[in-house]
Protein backbone atom coordinates (compact mmCIF):
# COMPACT_ATOMS: atom_id res chain seq x y z
CA UNK A 1 0.00 0.00 0.00
CA UNK A 2 1.38 3.40 -1.00
CA UNK A 3 1.44 6.22 1.56
CA UNK A 4 -0.23 9.47 0.51
CA UNK A 5 2.08 12.45 -0.01
CA UNK A 6 -0.25 15.14 -1.36
CA UNK A 7 -0.79 18.53 0.22
CA UNK A 8 -3.18 18.81 3.15
CA UNK A 9 -5.94 21.28 2.33
CA UNK A 10 -9.25 22.44 3.76
CA UNK A 11 -12.26 20.59 2.39
CA UNK A 12 -15.99 21.27 2.57
CA UNK A 13 -17.03 23.28 5.60
CA UNK A 14 -19.92 25.21 7.05
CA UNK A 15 -20.94 26.62 10.41
CA UNK A 16 -24.12 27.67 12.13
CA UNK A 17 -26.32 27.59 15.21
CA UNK A 18 -28.07 24.30 15.84
CA UNK A 19 -31.41 23.61 17.51
CA UNK A 20 -32.73 27.00 18.51
CA UNK A 21 -36.01 26.37 20.32
CA UNK A 22 -38.30 29.20 19.27
CA UNK A 23 -41.90 29.55 20.47
CA UNK A 24 -44.08 32.25 18.90
CA UNK A 25 -47.46 33.03 20.46
CA UNK A 26 -49.83 35.34 18.60
CA UNK A 27 -51.77 37.36 21.18
CA UNK A 28 -53.45 39.93 18.93
CA UNK A 29 -56.90 38.40 19.47
CA UNK A 30 -58.67 36.73 22.41
CA UNK A 31 -57.97 33.35 20.76
CA UNK A 32 -54.19 32.93 20.86
CA UNK A 33 -52.15 30.91 18.33
CA UNK A 34 -48.94 29.01 19.09
CA UNK A 35 -46.05 27.84 16.89
CA UNK A 36 -43.34 25.81 18.62
CA UNK A 37 -40.28 25.04 16.50
CA UNK A 38 -36.67 23.92 16.46
CA UNK A 39 -34.52 25.74 13.87
CA UNK A 40 -30.91 25.20 12.82
CA UNK A 41 -28.88 27.35 10.44
CA UNK A 42 -25.73 26.53 8.47
CA UNK A 43 -23.81 29.13 6.46
CA UNK A 44 -21.53 28.28 3.55
CA UNK A 45 -18.97 30.38 1.72
CA UNK A 46 -15.22 31.03 1.69
CA UNK A 47 -14.35 30.78 5.37
CA UNK A 48 -10.87 29.38 4.80
CA UNK A 49 -9.17 32.21 6.72
CA UNK A 50 -11.05 31.24 9.88
CA UNK A 51 -9.92 27.62 9.60
CA UNK A 52 -6.35 28.21 8.43
CA UNK A 53 -5.40 31.37 10.32
CA UNK A 54 -8.07 31.86 12.98
CA UNK A 55 -9.17 35.06 11.21
CA UNK A 56 -12.82 35.70 12.17
CA UNK A 57 -13.30 38.89 10.13
CA UNK A 58 -15.58 37.12 7.62
CA UNK A 59 -17.46 35.06 10.22
CA UNK A 60 -20.93 36.11 11.36
CA UNK A 61 -21.10 34.72 14.91
CA UNK A 62 -23.35 31.74 15.53
CA UNK A 63 -24.85 33.75 18.38
CA UNK A 64 -25.96 36.34 15.82
CA UNK A 65 -27.68 33.59 13.87
CA UNK A 66 -29.50 32.57 17.04
CA UNK A 67 -30.56 36.15 17.79
CA UNK A 68 -31.81 36.55 14.21
CA UNK A 69 -33.95 33.42 14.53
CA UNK A 70 -35.75 34.88 17.55
CA UNK A 71 -36.00 38.40 16.13
CA UNK A 72 -37.45 37.14 12.85
CA UNK A 73 -40.15 35.21 14.71
CA UNK A 74 -41.49 38.65 15.66
CA UNK A 75 -40.27 40.87 12.80
CA UNK A 76 -41.23 38.58 9.90
CA UNK A 77 -43.65 36.31 11.72
CA UNK A 78 -43.78 32.57 12.25
CA UNK A 79 -46.93 31.15 10.67
CA UNK A 80 -45.33 28.10 9.04
CA UNK A 81 -41.90 26.52 8.75
CA UNK A 82 -41.36 27.13 5.06
CA UNK A 83 -42.06 30.88 4.93
CA UNK A 84 -40.05 31.50 8.10
CA UNK A 85 -37.15 29.41 6.76
CA UNK A 86 -37.18 31.30 3.46
CA UNK A 87 -37.04 34.62 5.30
CA UNK A 88 -34.05 33.49 7.36
CA UNK A 89 -32.16 31.90 4.49
CA UNK A 90 -32.58 34.87 2.17
CA UNK A 91 -31.53 37.27 4.91
CA UNK A 92 -28.26 35.46 5.63
CA UNK A 93 -27.35 35.24 1.92
CA UNK A 94 -28.56 38.68 0.84
CA UNK A 95 -27.35 40.71 3.82
CA UNK A 96 -24.10 38.96 4.81
CA UNK A 97 -21.45 39.49 2.13
CA UNK A 98 -19.24 36.41 2.73
CA UNK A 99 -22.21 34.01 2.83
CA UNK A 100 -22.86 32.31 -0.51
CA UNK A 101 -25.37 29.74 0.69
CA UNK A 102 -27.56 29.16 3.73
CA UNK A 103 -29.25 25.98 4.86
CA UNK A 104 -32.15 26.23 7.32
CA UNK A 105 -33.55 23.06 8.88
CA UNK A 106 -36.76 23.18 10.90
CA UNK A 107 -39.08 21.03 12.99
CA UNK A 108 -42.46 21.96 14.45
CA UNK A 109 -44.03 20.48 17.57
CA UNK A 110 -47.81 20.59 17.39
CA UNK A 111 -50.11 21.65 20.22
CA UNK A 112 -53.82 20.90 20.51
CA UNK A 113 -56.32 23.10 22.30
CA UNK A 114 -57.86 21.72 25.47
CA UNK A 115 -61.63 21.55 25.69
CA UNK A 116 -63.35 23.22 28.64
CA UNK A 117 -67.11 22.96 29.03
CA UNK A 118 -67.40 21.52 25.54
CA UNK A 119 -65.53 24.43 23.90
CA UNK A 120 -61.94 24.85 22.77
CA UNK A 121 -59.99 27.05 25.18
CA UNK A 122 -58.54 30.27 23.80
CA UNK A 123 -55.09 30.03 25.37
CA UNK A 124 -54.47 26.52 26.76
CA UNK A 125 -53.06 23.55 24.85
CA UNK A 126 -51.74 20.03 25.33
CA UNK A 127 -48.85 18.68 23.29
CA UNK A 128 -50.00 16.48 20.40
CA UNK A 129 -48.39 13.06 20.26
CA UNK A 130 -48.48 12.46 16.51
CA UNK A 131 -45.90 13.28 13.86
CA UNK A 132 -43.33 16.08 13.88
CA UNK A 133 -43.55 18.39 10.88
CA UNK A 134 -40.19 19.16 9.25
CA UNK A 135 -38.85 21.38 6.48
CA UNK A 136 -35.57 22.55 4.99
CA UNK A 137 -34.71 25.65 2.98
CA UNK A 138 -31.53 26.15 0.97
CA UNK A 139 -30.75 29.57 -0.52
CA UNK A 140 -27.73 29.84 -2.80
CA UNK A 141 -26.25 32.73 -4.77
CA UNK A 142 -26.65 36.49 -4.90
CA UNK A 143 -29.00 38.79 -6.81
CA UNK A 144 -30.60 37.51 -10.01
CA UNK A 145 -28.50 34.33 -9.85
CA UNK A 146 -30.02 33.30 -6.52
CA UNK A 147 -31.74 29.91 -6.37
CA UNK A 148 -33.92 28.40 -3.67
CA UNK A 149 -34.85 24.83 -2.78
CA UNK A 150 -37.56 23.82 -0.28
CA UNK A 151 -38.40 20.40 1.12
CA UNK A 152 -41.21 19.57 3.53
CA UNK A 153 -42.43 16.47 5.29
CA UNK A 154 -42.77 14.78 8.64
CA UNK A 155 -41.20 12.15 10.87
CA UNK A 156 -42.40 9.74 13.56
CA UNK A 157 -45.88 9.22 12.12
CA UNK A 158 -46.75 5.84 13.65
CA UNK A 159 -49.42 4.13 11.56
CA UNK A 160 -50.83 0.59 11.74
CA UNK A 161 -53.36 -1.54 9.88
CA UNK A 162 -54.57 -4.78 11.46
CA UNK A 163 -55.17 -6.60 8.16
CA UNK A 164 -54.91 -5.94 4.44
CA UNK A 165 -51.20 -6.80 4.36
CA UNK A 166 -49.37 -9.86 3.02
CA UNK A 167 -45.80 -11.05 2.61
CA UNK A 168 -45.28 -14.19 0.54
CA UNK A 169 -43.46 -15.47 -2.53
CA UNK A 170 -40.12 -14.09 -1.33
CA UNK A 171 -36.68 -15.41 -2.22
CA UNK A 172 -35.48 -18.18 0.09
CA UNK A 173 -32.11 -19.72 0.86
CA UNK A 174 -30.76 -22.20 3.41
CA UNK A 175 -31.06 -19.63 6.23
CA UNK A 176 -34.67 -18.61 5.55
CA UNK A 177 -37.07 -19.55 8.36
CA UNK A 178 -39.71 -16.85 7.87
CA UNK A 179 -43.14 -18.25 7.04
CA UNK A 180 -45.20 -16.58 4.30
CA UNK A 181 -48.40 -14.88 5.38
CA UNK A 182 -51.47 -13.50 3.63
CA UNK A 183 -52.90 -11.72 6.67
CA UNK A 184 -50.64 -9.73 8.95
CA UNK A 185 -50.41 -6.51 10.93
CA UNK A 186 -48.44 -3.84 9.07
CA UNK A 187 -47.08 -0.94 11.09
CA UNK A 188 -44.36 1.65 10.65
CA UNK A 189 -43.03 4.94 11.99
CA UNK A 190 -42.93 6.88 8.75
CA UNK A 191 -40.42 9.58 7.87
CA UNK A 192 -40.87 11.41 4.59
CA UNK A 193 -39.82 14.55 2.75
CA UNK A 194 -40.93 15.94 -0.57
CA UNK A 195 -39.20 18.50 -2.79
CA UNK A 196 -41.02 21.46 -4.30
CA UNK A 197 -40.36 22.94 -7.73
CA UNK A 198 -41.45 26.44 -6.69
CA UNK A 199 -42.03 28.61 -3.63
CA UNK A 200 -45.44 30.20 -4.37
CA UNK A 201 -47.17 27.42 -2.46
CA UNK A 202 -49.84 27.23 0.23
CA UNK A 203 -47.47 25.41 2.58
CA UNK A 204 -50.00 24.46 5.26
CA UNK A 205 -52.67 23.21 2.87
CA UNK A 206 -50.13 21.18 0.90
CA UNK A 207 -48.70 19.63 4.05
CA UNK A 208 -52.15 18.61 5.27
CA UNK A 209 -53.18 17.29 1.87
CA UNK A 210 -49.99 15.33 1.27
CA UNK A 211 -50.18 13.68 4.67
CA UNK A 212 -53.84 12.79 4.12
CA UNK A 213 -53.12 11.31 0.68
CA UNK A 214 -50.41 9.09 2.14
CA UNK A 215 -52.51 7.90 5.08
CA UNK A 216 -55.47 7.10 2.82
CA UNK A 217 -53.32 5.10 0.41
CA UNK A 218 -51.71 3.20 3.31
CA UNK A 219 -55.18 2.23 4.50
CA UNK A 220 -56.72 1.35 1.14
CA UNK A 221 -53.98 -0.60 -0.65
CA UNK A 222 -54.06 -4.39 -0.29
CA UNK A 223 -50.37 -4.54 0.48
CA UNK A 224 -48.24 -7.36 -0.88
CA UNK A 225 -45.13 -5.72 0.60
CA UNK A 226 -44.26 -2.52 2.45
CA UNK A 227 -42.24 -1.54 -0.63
CA UNK A 228 -45.40 -1.59 -2.75
CA UNK A 229 -47.28 0.47 -0.17
CA UNK A 230 -44.54 3.12 -0.06
CA UNK A 231 -44.59 3.49 -3.84
CA UNK A 232 -48.37 3.89 -3.84
CA UNK A 233 -48.19 6.47 -1.05
CA UNK A 234 -45.56 8.51 -2.88
CA UNK A 235 -47.46 8.22 -6.15
CA UNK A 236 -50.61 9.57 -4.47
CA UNK A 237 -48.77 12.74 -3.41
CA UNK A 238 -47.25 13.36 -6.85
CA UNK A 239 -50.61 12.79 -8.54
CA UNK A 240 -52.22 15.38 -6.28
CA UNK A 241 -49.54 18.07 -6.45
CA UNK A 242 -47.86 18.76 -9.83
CA UNK A 243 -45.41 21.18 -8.17
CA UNK A 244 -43.80 18.39 -6.12
CA UNK A 245 -40.86 16.83 -7.98
CA UNK A 246 -40.10 13.85 -5.76
CA UNK A 247 -40.82 12.32 -2.39
CA UNK A 248 -38.44 10.30 -0.22
CA UNK A 249 -39.64 7.87 2.44
CA UNK A 250 -38.07 5.79 5.18
CA UNK A 251 -40.22 3.18 6.91
CA UNK A 252 -39.01 0.83 9.64
CA UNK A 253 -41.18 -2.27 9.73
CA UNK A 254 -42.61 -2.35 13.26
CA UNK A 255 -43.08 -6.09 13.47
CA UNK A 256 -46.09 -7.63 15.21
CA UNK A 257 -45.66 -11.38 15.60
CA UNK A 258 -48.64 -13.60 16.39
CA UNK A 259 -48.04 -14.91 19.91
CA UNK A 260 -48.14 -18.67 20.47
CA UNK A 261 -50.94 -19.34 22.97
CA UNK A 262 -51.19 -23.07 22.20
CA UNK A 263 -49.31 -23.94 25.42
CA UNK A 264 -52.33 -22.57 27.28
CA UNK A 265 -54.79 -24.47 25.11
CA UNK A 266 -55.88 -21.24 23.41
CA UNK A 267 -56.31 -20.45 19.75
CA UNK A 268 -54.93 -17.17 18.45
CA UNK A 269 -56.47 -16.19 15.10
CA UNK A 270 -54.35 -13.03 14.67
CA UNK A 271 -55.63 -11.37 17.84
CA UNK A 272 -52.71 -11.33 20.31
CA UNK A 273 -49.27 -10.15 19.16
CA UNK A 274 -45.75 -9.58 20.40
CA UNK A 275 -44.77 -6.07 19.28
CA UNK A 276 -41.04 -6.43 18.67
CA UNK A 277 -39.13 -3.16 18.37
CA UNK A 278 -35.79 -4.57 17.16
CA UNK A 279 -34.28 -5.76 14.98
CA UNK A 280 -36.51 -4.37 12.26
CA UNK A 281 -36.69 -4.25 8.51
CA UNK A 282 -35.97 -0.78 7.12
CA UNK A 283 -37.57 0.05 3.78
CA UNK A 284 -36.54 3.26 1.98
CA UNK A 285 -37.66 4.55 -1.40
CA UNK A 286 -37.84 7.62 -3.60
CA UNK A 287 -40.81 8.20 -5.91
CA UNK A 288 -40.08 10.85 -8.53
CA UNK A 289 -41.10 12.33 -11.85
CA UNK A 290 -38.93 11.50 -14.83
CA UNK A 291 -39.01 15.19 -15.84
CA UNK A 292 -38.15 16.53 -12.37
CA UNK A 293 -35.65 19.42 -12.31
CA UNK A 294 -32.23 18.77 -10.80
CA UNK A 295 -32.29 18.63 -7.00
CA UNK A 296 -29.15 20.74 -6.62
CA UNK A 297 -28.27 21.02 -2.90
CA UNK A 298 -31.84 20.37 -1.74
CA UNK A 299 -30.86 17.11 -0.04
CA UNK A 300 -27.47 18.28 1.23
CA UNK A 301 -28.11 17.97 4.92
CA UNK A 302 -26.97 20.12 7.81
CA UNK A 303 -24.14 17.69 8.56
CA UNK A 304 -21.11 17.38 6.26
CA UNK A 305 -20.15 14.11 7.95
CA UNK A 306 -21.37 10.87 6.38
Amino acid sequence: MTDLTGNIVLGANQYGKAENRVVRIYRDAPRHEIHDINVSSALRGDFSAAHLAGDQSEVLPTDTQKQTAYAYAKEKGLRNLESYGLDLGRHFVDDTVPVQSARIELEEYAWERVTVGGKEHDHTWVRKGQETRVASVTVEGKGDAQKTWVTSGFKDLVILKSTGSEFAGFLEDSYTVLEPTHDRVMATSLETRWRYTRTDVDWDATYTGAKQAMVERFADVQSLALQQTLFEMGKAVLEKYPFIAEIRMSAPNKHHFVYDLSRFGLENPNEVFNADDRPYGLIQATVERDDAPDAGPAWRTYSVVG
